[in-house]
């Protein structure tokens, strides 16, 4: 590729190689510049989650958050078509599987939780259905006894998030993209109506002109942006996975609880993977400050009680062997939900980034991508309006 691209899109993960994708077999040259190798952060850590329904961490922290992340049932509408057509989109094996989910609760303030949930999402028109525990136990028999509800979504999931973005690496240099690895973004200048992207590779700089720039470099974002004078209010999170070793089919369901953080599923080769939120240790970089790029530390207390919880509502997990832990940096905005869409103060710039983007990640791309393209776009304007960056404009007026 020469000096000059339609579209320069910063991150290789899965939303980054997905807007490629788009762009790509729209007509548009596209190069992607990945600081190491794509699907090595976040969108190769995670458990592959497909959670349409309200997650637990929008409920835990009072009503009015819960009401404003309600609003994201839109988008989880659409996400669940998008999954539905994407394996044979990409013409491969993503191991989809989406044999339904349920939202579990135990206690009567739990089961009172779960029940203002599922009303928002028949609300939003999602298809959450509220079960007792005795139904719940009849779709899902491995469920402990002390389960007293669920709320049962047939249209989740889980998906391998080894195979999602490698596909979407695959089908966007098919398209025409070029991706460059080991490729670190190290300046952005406005010019001509455009940006102009200082690369380095191997030591070596060189400066590609694009009208459209689009950073989707997961919990590094922040960094990227400030090198076009912007605030991108994301931080990192660090969070630990488990998984156990390969049993018989055990877990048809995506199983979440909406009391403790929990998330549950089992894999096409059969290891049950337990997550749902539980810290581990951000480490300091030399300037003091996190770094997403250094592993985090594990805490033991989040293992054992992440096991814990997925034993109390799965007894047959506790029979079984610890295979391995890990951890993973993601990142979030203040408000929790997602951050993607058009820089106001700087047209032509998108940003999409900060949770969610496994589950949400095929259709935050298409949407953005259409914004970058210019088609339909008032159409997906209106359908990221809530997840625009303009909600933290604030942020950058005095950025100049």
């Amino acid at each position: 590729m020469s000096g000059s691209a339609d579209m320069i899109v910063i991150g290789a993960g899965l939303v980054g190689s997905a807007a490629a994708w788009h762009c790509a077999r729209a007509g548009a040259s596209v190069l992607i510049a990945e600081a190491g190798h794509p699907n090595i952060g976040a969108s190769g850590q995670n458990a592959g989650s497909l959670h349409f329904q309200i997650e637990r961490r929008f409920l835990e922290n009072g009503e009015r958050l819960a009401e404003e992340a309600a609003r994201i049932t839109a988008i989880s509408r659409i996400a669940i078509a998008d999954w539905a057509g994407l394996e044979t989109a990409l013409g491969e094996d993503l191991h989809v599987r989406r044999d339904g989910g349920l939202m579990v609760a135990e206690t009567a303030a739990e089961v009172a939780l779960l029940e203002r949930k599922v009303a928002r999402e028949q609300a939003a028109g999602l298809g959450t259905r509220l079960l007792d525990g005795d139904e719940a136990r009849r779709i899902a028999p491995y469920l402990a006894e002390g389960i007293a509800a669920a709320g049962f979504l047939a249209d989740e999931g889980h998906a391998d998030p080894r195979a999602v973005t490698p596909a979407f690496v695959r089908a966007a240099e098919r398209a025409g993209a070029t991706l460059r690895t080991e490729t670190e973004a190290v300046a952005i200048a406005r010019q001509g109506g455009g940006f102009a992207v200082t690369l380095r590779h191997t030591g070596r700089e060189e400066t590609i002109r694009a009208a459209r720039l689009l950073i989707a470099a997961g919990a590094w974002s922040p960094q990227v942006a400030m090198l076009a004078n912007l605030h991108l209010p994301l931080f990192p999170v660090a969070l630990t996975m488990n998984a156990t070793e390969r049993v018989a089919p055990l877990l048809p369901h995506l199983v979440q609880h909406v009391g403790r953080r929990l998330s549950m599923k089992q894999t096409h080769a059969g290891n049950i993977l337990i997550g749902g939120g539980w810290p581990s240790r951000l480490r300091r970089g030399t300037g003091g400050a996190f770094d997403p790029a250094l592993r985090p530390e594990p805490i033991e207390t989040s293992r054992t009680e992440n096991l814990r919880a997925a034993a109390a509502t799965v007894p047959a997990v506790a029979d079984m062997n610890l295979l391995r832990s890990w951890t993973g940096v993601t990142a979030i905005t203040a408000d929790q939900l997602p951050l993607v869409g058009e820089v106001p103060r700087m047209p032509g710039l998108f940003v999409a980034a900060g949770g969610s983007a496994f589950t949400l990640g095929p259709t935050f791309a298409r949407l953005v991508a259409r914004q970058m393209l210019e088609q339909d776009r008032a159409e997906a304007d209106e359908a990221l309006a809530m997840l625009s960056p303009a909600r933290f404009e604030h942020l950058n007026g005095f950025m100049g």
